[in-house]
């Protein structure tokens, strides 16, 4: 399935590998998001009930330079869990890049296929019990043909896929952009050619550009030419809203799991007004969420974990004693230390800020959170201080409504 289009696509990312890495500074970082974080994938996918010492078969469909595979091969092998990342991409140069970086942190967990996720029905790459898609589906011909053709590679009786499409209200100021370079550096000419003409047209655009007025977006100040390209001079660049990309998800036999961060989604943590919040208890998640993406106007992305449609709804375990809490990019013992004294957590999303109530046992919680002690011996631990344990479990059920909707406290996958 390909077109004129495409085929400048593809000659995109040649030119510059999205995104720009240098496999150097592996020995410095590793880059980490969502999707595919393990620890999300283990919760928000798999419910907290697929066990560590199954091997994980994950895809990385459109891989680019690595970012995605090499976060989930680097969990993986730190957890000591068996499987495999399969990196999947048409781009020959991104390969290389990606397979630098896997070399400089000895990664045998990663294997690298060159080819379209198009392909995908047929081949013999799949099944897969994950497949992480992030930033392919807004770029192809056919956005719905991808996604099923990744859904069609899931293997049977579980598993899911965590997608990244552009989302348009906190995108404004880029279409706008896109026209005028349309006019200026036509597709047709070559990408060099183009990036100079788009830094020359930054450069002068006017402080009434909406762009300037954007401080969401910075790959065309701090990407380099691919983010630059990417974001300017893409061929082809679509946008969902929430309910658009709802209705993809479902098109495809497949459901949300959940939209990340799922507070960013929920209205209702900066609609204070009753009489507002009567009218938001009468919206439908989907609806919800497609409230929350018009009032903050600041998402210029979603990121989402979709299951099969039919496969049975079995959502971690919270009031298990046997589950094991952990903290995702968190240490416990700091987070605990620091939390603030009037018990309410302020975060800010892209701007957006949020006080988040903290229930009174939060940092005695948190601080024994290490992904090793399940909640029976935490509360265990808390009723030898004279915490009782109905006090630990009301205290607990709060704190996971501030933290998981944070993308932040989640479930372990069970040992075995």
């Amino acid at each position: 399935m390909t077109d004129a289009t495409d085929e400048r696509l593809a000659a995109q990312y040649e030119a510059y590998p999205y995104p720009a890495r240098d496999p150097r500074e592996e020995a410095k970082r590793l880059v980490v998001g969502s999707p595919s974080h393990l620890r999300e994938v283990d919760h928000w996918v798999f419910g907290a009930r697929r066990p560590a010492s199954v091997p994980l078969r994950a895809l990385v469909a459109g891989g680019g330079t690595g970012d995605g595979a090499i976060m989930l091969a680097q969990h993986l092998a730190w957890a000591g869990r068996p499987g495999e990342v399969v990196w999947l991409d048409r781009s020959a140069a991104a390969r290389r890049i990606a397979e630098a970086r896997a070399g400089a942190r000895k990664l045998a967990n990663i294997r690298f296929v060159e080819g379209s996720l198009l392909d995908l029905p047929g081949s013999d790459l799949g099944p897969f019990d994950y497949i992480d898609c992030c930033g392919v589906l807004h770029h192809l011909p056919d956005p719905l043909a991808g996604l099923r053709a990744l859904a069609g590679a899931l293997a049977p009786g579980g598993g899911g896929i965590g997608v990244m499409v552009y989302a348009p209200h906190g995108r404004t100021g880029v279409y706008m952009m896109q026209d005028a370079l349309r006019l200026l550096a036509p597709p047709e000419e070559p990408p060099a050619a183009r990036v100079e003409v788009a830094r020359r047209l930054w450069r002068q655009a006017p402080e009434t550009a909406w762009l300037r007025k954007n401080p969401w977006l910075t790959d065309h100040l701090t990407g380099g030419d691919a983010g630059l390209y990417d974001l300017l001079l893409n061929p082809r660049d679509a946008a969902f809203t929430v309910p658009a990309l709802h209705g993809l998800v479902r098109a495809a036999g497949l459901r949300i799991a959940c939209l990340v961060e799922p507070v960013r989604y929920d209205p209702d943590g900066y609609l204070t007004d009753p009489r507002l919040r009567a009218r938001t208890a009468a919206l439908d998640p989907i609806q919800r969420a497609a409230l929350a993406e018009a009032i903050t106007g600041n998402m210029g992305i979603h990121i989402a974990y979709c299951v099969p449609a039919g496969a049975p709804k079995a959502p971690p375990r919270w009031d298990d004693p046997e589950s094991v809490p952990v903290l995702r990019e968190m240490d416990g013992p700091t987070l605990a230390r620091n939390l603030p004294p009037d018990g309410v957590l302020p975060v800010s999303f892209d701007g957006l800020r949020i006080p988040m109530p903290l229930p009174r046992l939060s940092a005695a919680i948190l601080q024994r959170v290490d992904g090793r002690r399940p909640f029976g011996a935490i509360a265990d631990e808390l009723a030898a201080n004279g915490v009782a344990r109905e006090a630990f479990w009301r205290d607990l059920a709060a704190l996971r409504r501030t933290m998981e909707s944070m993308n932040r406290l989640l479930l372990a996958a069970p040992a075995a």
